[in-house]
């Protein structure tokens, strides 16, 4: 049965054999309306697409790898999807119903969700029409040739990297709550930077995948405690069903709930190490209704009890011993939905680095002291990111508006019109859907510009208080 699966599993990353004349991939079939059958078939219903940028499957024939990558079921892909989008943005979204009220946070929150299930669907469909895609820098050479290369890898890294700072700025603010401020702020970044640098050390997903499963029920149990101890409290709180407030405020605010759908960046990488891509949808609609359904009801329960002075991150908003519970059971959380984010942007550079080579699938002491590099870079530039920006909802918006707001939902947009090129307007439904997908990309852009102006005022005006490169207690730093 092994051999059988396996098998099965070389077959579906063959290189493609139904090209043109010219190498590219050919556009007379529909992607919407085609399948995924068993076997060597792509998601066209044919064999898969070559084009002039295949390289082959980014990890090449396993069958006698030292270090194997395509063993992930869809539902561990799920655990670790959820465990890497379920984290800390979760714990902003209270604070949004504060800043422009919970019926326009409810809405959007709900609205958003569904174009990133959307969203996620287009990246599975342009990767099983480019199997050799492993990343964005991919993406971006496919579109774009070698500058797209170059510019997309560079965004997804940088991107990555800032993300890994707003979880050890988490972490710090966690330790600085579970221990009352116990020592200088600066040294619970250092102590956070090691822990998380240590956890990145496994190479492999699937690894990752059970730790994963451990962080969704932390930050559910730390989510549930915060919501009991707010009830246990009995305020009485005022909650407004809209708030008049200004507009880069309210912005800023939107941009924290684009954040708790961020996870669109690794999704290219995680349907990479499937035993069977075409199992990716099952993870993302898994993923989408979690989610979704957390987010709504953790930002109506805890604004409701805690009122406009509500905290970000949400788990300050209780007393103090509530807060120190809640904090200590959300520590696996933040650590290791920092851990996965992490471990895309080291992959993304070794598989740059080793692609094609013997160190991509053995242990030689070159691959190990690799690898290890490769991920204390990384964490020690997300530290001094942390240190820099301490605002928890300033980095989230920042982070958001320039990064986000394209890989969820603008460069979507771009891939569908790509992969569906030529066929745009050639019935009523492609129609309507070139018009979605249009829509799609001008969000991405509105999110962007607005956002960055958003996130830039309320930067400059949270920096007159000071507190970059500080000691001083953060956990009112959202």
């Amino acid at each position: 049965m092994e051999a059988d699966a396996k098998e099965s599993v070389d077959a579906f990353y063959k290189p493609s054999v139904e090209s043109t004349t010219d190498g590219h991939r050919n556009k007379s079939r529909d992607v919407e309306k085609q399948h995924l059958p068993d076997g060597a078939q792509g998601h066209d219903g044919g064999q898969r697409r070559a084009s002039k940028h295949d390289k082959g499957d980014p990890f090449g024939d396993e069958s006698d790898a030292e270090v194997k990558y395509r063993t992930m079921a869809w539902w561990q892909a799920a655990t670790i999807m959820i465990a890497e989008t379920i984290s800390i943005g979760i714990l902003s979204l209270p604070s949004v119903l504060a800043s422009i009220g919970i019926v326009p946070g409810i809405i959007l929150i709900v609205f958003l969700g569904l174009i990133a299930t959307y969203t996620g669907h287009t990246i599975w469909q342009f990767k099983m029409a480019y199997p050799h895609v492993h990343n964005l820098a991919d993406v971006g050479e496919v579109l774009l040739g070698p500058f797209g290369r170059e510019f997309f890898g560079a965004a997804q890294t940088i991107f990555l990297i800032f993300i890994m700072g707003s979880h050890i700025l988490t972490y710090t603010i966690a330790m600085n709550a579970i221990t009352g401020h116990a020592t200088c702020t600066i040294v619970w970044g250092i102590i956070g930077l090691v822990v998380l640098f240590i956890f990145t050390l496994p190479r492999t997903l699937k690894r990752v995948s059970y730790l994963s499963i451990v962080s969704f029920f932390s930050i559910l149990s730390a989510v549930m405690i915060t919501m009991i101890g707010l009830g246990i409290e009995q305020p009485d709180p005022v909650v407004q069903a809209t708030v008049k407030t200004g507009f880069a405020t309210a912005f800023a605010s939107t941009t924290n709930i684009i954040f708790a759908y961020a996870g669109h960046v690794a999704f290219f990488s995680f349907i990479s190490e499937l035993k069977e891509p075409r199992d990716f949808p099952k993870a993302l609609y898994t993923l989408q209704i979690c989610d979704t359904t957390l987010y709504v009801v953790v930002a109506i329960v805890v604004y409701r009890y805690a009122g406009a002075d509500v905290a970000s991150p949400a788990l300050g908003s209780t007393g103090t011993t509530v807060k120190k519970v809640a904090y200590g059971i959300a520590l696996p959380t933040i650590v290791i939905a920092g851990v996965i984010y992490a471990h895309v942007a080291a992959k993304y550079i070794y598989v740059r680095i080793f692609r094609g080579t013997k160190h991509m699938s053995t242990r030689t002491w070159l691959a190990v002291g690799s690898w290890i590099g490769i991920t204390l870079v990384l964490w020690v530039i997300a530290w001094v990111i942390a240190e820099s920006i301490p605002a928890f909802n300033d980095l989230l918006s920042l982070i958001s508006s320039l990064f986000a707001s394209w890989f969820t939902y603008g460069l979507s947009g771009i891939l569908w019109l790509y992969i569906n090129k030529g066929q745009w307007f050639s019935n009523g439904r492609k129609s309507a859907l070139t018009v979605i997908n249009s829509l799609i990309f001008c969000l991405g852009a509105a999110i962007c510009g607005i956002g960055l102006y958003a996130s830039g005022v309320q930067i400059k005006a949270d920096s007159d208080s000071g507190g970059s490169w500080s000691c001083a207690d953060n956990q009112s730093s959202g």
